[in-house]
């Protein structure tokens, strides 16, 4: 009896250490960070589930306790539904922080710039150098073929991207970045319209982003840009040539050589703001929205005319007689 008593004693003892061990592995386990040292990316395949994550954080040695991690996931059925992704896991996390990040799906999110006076060839150029997005759909293409694949709202493809900076998962699709850049335009080319000054010669806002492609490639100072407007609607105003470089470069296209002659400004182009009146058939450059609101909140005043100072900026003239003396002083000297 008292052998027996003993060995009940012994079994209970027994039991008692082995779930006393277990809790404090398995709360060790819990506690225990996945990543040890430095910031690393852990990315979840496509149709992966939990526990073929649990397994791949094994064979990546992050744990080793892949028993201890499938009572985990049977006890946490809420952090079972991982997402496929990119993910950046930091020091300090634990298997809970893990997989409760694998769930709500943040993804390490890269970005891809969009910068003003651009052209759309530029910018389809760029994606394709990008390594962390899908540029399958536009492999093979030419940019025709490529904006008549967006099925964007305007029909010409110039000038239909926002400048901006986009962010995006690893994997995402190039075509929707450009869809999502086009929206972006169109949604501030409205709200900029309907804050608009009154009296402008534009029947449209595709008019108005026409201008400011205009202004976006003749000056790169912020505050100038309405100054530039105000010249420039004027002139509308008054029924004269706009006479601005950038559209008849535009128009000239890859055999422009970088050094614009008296032979380019007489030769007419739909772009030849020299030959023809009025505002060109689209914009020349993609616009952010400085540009728009300076093609819609012009600054007033008097000047009909301006010329580069070799510095960036311009200088303004009233008549043709100061552009004439500007001309002059800025320009053929260089």
């Amino acid at each position: 009896m008292i052998k027996a008593r003993s060995l009940v004693g012994l079994l209970t003892l027994i039991v008692i250490m082995t779930i006393s061990w277990f809790y404090f592995s398995y709360q060790q386990f819990l506690s225990a960070p996945i990543v040890k040292q430095q910031s690393l990316v852990f990315e979840v395949k496509a149709g992966s589930g939990a526990n073929a994550v649990l397994s791949q954080l094994v064979s990546e040695e992050l744990t080793s306790q892949e028993w201890f991690g499938r009572i985990f996931l049977k006890l946490h059925p809420e952090l079972t539904q991982v997402k496929a992704g990119r993910y950046l896991l930091s020091p300090s996390m634990t298997i809970h922080d893990v997989f409760e990040l694998l769930v709500s799906g943040k993804q390490i999110q890269y970005t891809f710039t969009i910068v003003e006076g651009l052209t759309f060839n530029q910018v389809v150029r760029m994606l394709l150098q990008h390594g962390e997005i899908d540029t399958t759909d536009l492999k093979g293409l030419n940019d025709k073929q490529i904006f008549e694949a967006l099925d964007l709202k305007y029909d010409h493809a110039e000038g239909a991207l926002f400048a901006d900076t986009y962010h995006f998962p690893a994997g995402y699709n190039a075509a929707d970045l450009l869809r999502r850049s086009h929206q972006r335009l169109l949604a501030v080319l409205e709200e900029e319209w309907s804050e608009r000054q009154s009296n402008l010669p534009y029947q449209t806002p595709y008019q108005a982003l026409i201008m400011a492609s205009i202004i976006e490639k003749e000056t790169a100072l912020e505050s100038e840009r309405a100054t530039i407007a105000g010249v420039f609607v004027r002139r509308l105003q008054k029924k004269m040539r706009l006479q601005t470089d950038p559209t008849v470069i535009y128009g000239i296209g890859e055999n422009f050589d970088g050094n614009i002659t008296r032979k380019h400004l007489r030769t007419d182009t739909p772009y030849n703001t020299y030959t023809r009146r009025g505002l060109p058939p689209t914009p020349i450059a993609i616009v952010g929205r400085e540009a728009i609101h300076a093609a819609l909140n012009p600054e007033p005043g008097s000047a009909l005319y301006f010329v580069a100072k070799g510095d960036g900026s311009h200088q303004f003239s009233d008549t043709l007689e100061e552009h004439n003396q500007a001309v002059k002083k800025y320009q053929l000297k260089q």
